[in-house]
């Protein structure tokens, strides 16, 4: 789904577009699209990259994912399971198996793959995008929280980072919130819910818990601009 806002230099845009983790993100020059699914792929008429970054239904969507990838030729980076799904999908040369640890590049923007807690998937990972101007964007897919985070916020100091609060197994406002407690952004966004109660329960705890981090209650297919 396409972001109508236009960043500037040192800026990103980014929207939300399903009840999961899926996440379009624009920054000055590329077009990032995260776990496409539960959308009509003709709401993606311009990608540079689809990140994957597990198996389930919610997060990988062969079909969608197929049409992204026929209109756009994007570059494609998913998590091994996944990866290995995709290749009646997308041509070897744009399909990447991307591991935690690795750290890839695409046209200036660095991607680095980290750790995921989420025990029902085989092979998940999360996200860490610094755009071409040095924005952080953290986005953990459908994690529970994890002791690595606290050093992922140290060493990295992500700018702005999605937090799931529900639907997966486990997740909730409280589990969302533990995320920004490791991480510590300066900005922190509620997400993988169909409920509006559990964003708005979000961002009262880190109001009164994590006063120096910023609550960013979103609407599902609005665009937003960070800072």
């Amino acid at each position: 789904m396409s972001v109508d806002i236009e960043p500037k230099s040192g800026e990103v845009a980014f929207k939300w577009f399903n009840n999961y983790a899926g996440v379009t993100i624009r920054t000055p020059s590329k077009i990032i699209v995260i776990d496409p699914a539960d959308i009509s792929p003709r709401e993606f008429s311009n990608v540079d990259v689809l990140l994957i970054t597990h198996e389930h239904y919610d997060h990988l969507d062969h079909a969608v994912i197929r049409e992204i990838y026929k209109q756009t030729g994007c570059k494609v980076y998913a998590d091994p399971t996944s990866a290995r799904r995709l290749r009646s999908v997308v041509d070897p040369e744009k399909l990447e198996e991307v591991n935690v640890g690795e750290e890839i590049e695409f046209e200036g923007v660095k991607i680095r793959v980290e750790k995921c807690n989420h025990p029902p998937a085989a092979t998940p990972i999360t996200f860490l995008i610094t755009t071409e101007d040095g924005v952080k964007i953290y986005h953990t897919a459908d994690s529970l929280p994890f002791p690595e985070m606290e050093k992922i916020g140290q060493e990295y100091k992500p700018d702005l980072v999605f937090c799931t609060v529900g639907i997966a197994p486990g997740c909730s406002p409280e589990t969302g919130v533990e995320i920004a407690k490791l991480i510590k952004p300066k900005v922190a966004v509620p997400y993988h819910t169909a409920s509006r109660h559990d964003l708005e329960r979000f961002c009262e705890k880190i109001s009164n818990e994590l006063p120096d981090v910023k609550c960013l209650l979103i609407e599902k297919g609005k665009s937003y601009k960070y800072p």
